[in-house]
């Protein structure tokens, strides 16, 4: 596999052939974003709504800002969902039946992407005239049926892969089997296929490269944005505590957070772990007996019911962290939160744990960064991009419960350290709004529109003289 040096992220700037080019041309008006196994109408953090959800939603709307007209698709999962749902100005989710009227798992979607893509093809309430400019896919399964639709219309196709299979599998845990062939295979044929290929960091930039053979010149690095309105510190220190009190939280309770999904991969039962840890001795008792670990999020994956849950609460409960007779729960579960009320609960925290064995970037730790509160994640993937070691949370290194509990300490004895870190977080994660990602993926599709013309001029003969 051909190896890359590190590329600056495209500027809005250039024009279609890259720096310098001259004047850019006109970004594309009708954009299709496909998410395929996971709908943008639902609540992030259970099932298979994730990072990719907030994404997509806030890609969209910040797209839709900048004049373009935004269709989301994604497979029907009811009998009842309306064809078309308006979610914004200039934004649409588009269901479209494809097997079953209800939730799959994922890895039962592959089956179903040829019946995907032959309904994609006639999209309701799109007319041949309202065909897209662009298709940019989100997650392989997306790709698959994006690939199709924009070979048939002859139009760009860019991807955006979240994870993949080769670097999940450097990352899985103990126990847990690699990613399916068929996964692989797929990830390959889209990478091979893309006009354009979206990486939230340098790292998987080089990763697509290296592990896939994509083509540099079409790897473009645009970090993901947060949605800066919703998710922003208190406005002082009465607020704060008022904040507390509504989630009912102590003003003296030293508050880590876990918020996302509850699956193997992020990590969950480490930071229990961990807590236990600092309960029995790693702190100091005083502030061991104000410890509260927050759990926001639900199981991981279409049908995968409260397993996940039941396991977290399990391993608490064996560990003298909940169920406690005459004693408080030290680790609290809370359903999946909306962004309004997950951003309370990220001002409400000392800290935010991301304990996540890997991460294409890691939207979480932004969300949390911006509300002022500082993460502690694991170096991996895109959070050594989202989190800046020492000056807006810490780093750590593998996923040992004993050296998490460590840092934990050093930081919950640390009042002023905290403060500092959460001052500089919120100005980190000021420079990453959706409007500059939705600035930098536009460039992305005018660079991969000129490719795509460039080809089909290369295809068509010379006339006869």
């Amino acid at each position: 596999m051909p190896t890359v040096p590190d590329r600056p992220t495209a500027d809005p700037a250039d024009g279609p052939d890259g720096p310098g080019a001259g004047a850019p041309a006109a970004p594309p008006r009708r954009v299709a974003l496909l998410s395929v196994h996971s709908s943008p109408l639902d609540q992030p953090g259970s099932g298979d709504a994730g990072g990719l959800t907030t994404y997509v939603r806030g890609l969209a709307a910040a797209l839709a800002r900048r004049g373009a007209a935004v269709d989301l698709l994604t497979r029907a999962t009811a009998p009842d969902q309306p064809p078309v749902v308006r979610v914004g100005p200039g934004v649409r989710v588009l269901h479209v039946p494809a097997g079953p009227a209800h939730e799959v798992p994922k890895e039962e979607l592959p089956a179903l992407l040829p019946a995907l893509a032959d309904r994609l093809l006639d999209p309701p309430d799109a007319t041949p005239a309202e065909r897209y400019d662009v298709v940019h896919g989100h997650y392989w399964l997306s790709g698959v049926v994006g690939r199709r639709l924009a070979a048939r219309w002859r139009v760009p196709f860019v991807q955006t892969m979240h994870t993949t299979a080769r670097v999940k599998d450097l990352h899985r845990g103990p126990g847990q089997p690699p990613e399916p062939a068929v996964r692989v295979r797929g990830e390959e044929e889209v990478v091979a296929a893309a006009d354009g290929l979206v990486a939230s960091t340098v790292d998987e930039r080089r990763e697509l490269v290296e592990l896939y053979g994509a083509d540099p010149d079409r790897v473009a690095v645009v970090p993901p944005g947060v949605d800066l309105s919703a998710f922003a510190p208190p406005a002082d220190a009465a607020d704060a505590a008022a904040g507390r009190r509504a989630l009912g939280l102590g003003d003296d309770d030293l508050v880590v957070l876990f918020a996302g999904r509850l699956q193997p991969l992020k990590g969950p039962d480490v930071l229990v772990r961990a807590a236990a840890a600092l309960r029995a001795g790693v702190l100091d008792p005083g502030r061991a007996a104000r410890l509260v670990v927050v759990v926001v999020g639900g199981p991981s994956g279409a049908g995968a019911g409260a397993s996940a849950r039941d396991d977290l609460d399990a391993l608490a409960r064996s560990l003298g962290l909940r169920g406690v007779p005459g004693a408080d729960d030290v680790v609290r579960l809370v359903d999946p939160q909306p962004a309004p009320a997950l951003a309370r609960w990220y001002r409400a925290a000392d800290l935010v744990a991301v304990p996540s064995r890997t991460e294409s970037f890691g939207l979480v730790a932004l969300e949390a960064q911006a509300c002022g509160t500082p993460v502690v994640a694991t170096s991996t993937g895109g959070l050594r991009t989202a989190v800046v070691d020492g000056v807006t949370g810490v780093l750590v290194d593998g996923a040992d419960p004993a050296t998490w509990a460590a840092v934990l300490a050093d930081l919950l004895r640390d009042d002023a350290r905290r403060a500092r870190l959460g001052a500089a977080a919120v100005e980190h994660a000021a420079g990453y709004g959706w409007d500059a990602t939705a600035a930098r993926t536009e460039a992305l599709y005018v660079r991969a529109r000129a490719a795509v013309a460039a080809r089909a001029a290369r295809r068509t003969p010379a006339p006869c003289r």
